[in-house]
């Protein structure tokens, strides 16, 4: 069954990047394949340039694995 999210809670690359102190969303790919259990996007465009990840999610890895920017 699909997931329903708040639209409110979807964010991008850069906001992810600053919810966990990265200066730079580039240094995004290197934090999901460093840590296998980072949450996963749940969206991508075709070809994966543009994703978006559910904050709460992404809030509740940083809190847990202390990594919060």
């Amino acid at each position: 069954m699909a997931r329903i999210v708040d639209l409110d809670d979807l964010i991008d690359a850069t906001d992810v990047a600053e919810l966990i102190g990265l200066t730079n969303p580039g240094g995004l790919p290197t934090y999901r394949a460093r840590y296998d259990e980072f949450p996963d996007p749940v969206w991508k465009s075709r070809g994966g340039r543009c994703q978006l990840w559910l904050r709460p999610d992404v809030e509740t890895w940083a809190r847990e694995t202390g990594r919060s920017g």
